[in-house]
């Protein structure tokens, strides 16, 4: 959802070629027609011809489950705590990054998957003495207690979770935990597995692996 036609023909060029299917929209009529297909991610601008890019969110929100990345020239401080506080996954600035912002498309559409799949598996997984509840967000102990943890530590065990026992990327980690961090590097995902090994203590087991080389993965592979 762009107005400006250079801006948004270098986008839809760009992702198509990077195998997504892509629609250009040059207004919000445009781009409320173009949602009566499935729809996956809407790239929104803020200042539109025809209408608030934040209010158009909340339809978008309402009526959809695709993510959001507000990608626009307004740049405060205000304008971007409102776009990710009402609906947005990111929150981008002109000019834009193309590659950074395929790398955020992504992790908006990975995360996306794993919540998808935990909703066809009833929502929760078993490992260990814990219980992770992907759509409620909630991680429990064994004695049904929560575990406390920040949006970035729930979203990096998530991804864990759902790789059954397969090892991730520093790199690939980065990209799940960047969603509305300003800087985020392979230093913080090493501090945020760190922080998650404290507080997931009980069976004596280590939760999570160090993979050499590579990056980490989780050591306990029971479910429900």
């Amino acid at each position: 959802m762009e107005d400006d036609p250079v801006t948004r023909t270098m986008l839809v060029g760009y992702f198509s070629e990077n195998n997504f299917d892509v629609v250009g929209a040059g207004s919000c009529a445009e781009c409320r027609q173009a949602l009566r297909a499935r729809t996956d991610l809407v790239f929104l601008d803020v200042q539109l011809p025809d209408g608030d890019g934040f209010e158009l969110a909340k339809e978008i929100q309402a009526t959809s489950n695709a993510g959001i990345i507000f990608v626009t020239r307004r740049d405060t401080d205000v304008d971007r705590i409102l776009g990710l506080e009402i609906a947005g996954d990111h929150y981008v600035t002109k000019p834009i990054n193309l590659r950074d912002l395929l790398a955020r498309a992504r992790s908006v559409l990975r995360r996306r998957s794993i919540d998808r799949k935990a909703a066809r598996n009833h929502n929760s997984i078993a490992f260990g003495d814990w219980i992770i509840d992907l759509t409620r967000r909630e991680l429990l102990g064994s004695d049904g207690k929560p575990v406390a943890l920040t949006r970035a530590e729930f979203d990096l065990l998530a991804a864990l979770v759902g790789a059954d026992g397969r090892p991730l990327s520093r790199d690939y980690l980065i990209e799940v935990v960047s969603n509305r961090q300003a800087e985020v590097d392979i230093r913080t995902v090493d501090a945020l597995v760190a922080r998650l090994r404290r507080k997931l203590v009980g069976s004596g087991t280590p939760v999570i692996a160090t993979v050499t080389g590579v990056g980490y993965k989780l050591a306990l592979s029971e479910r429900l």
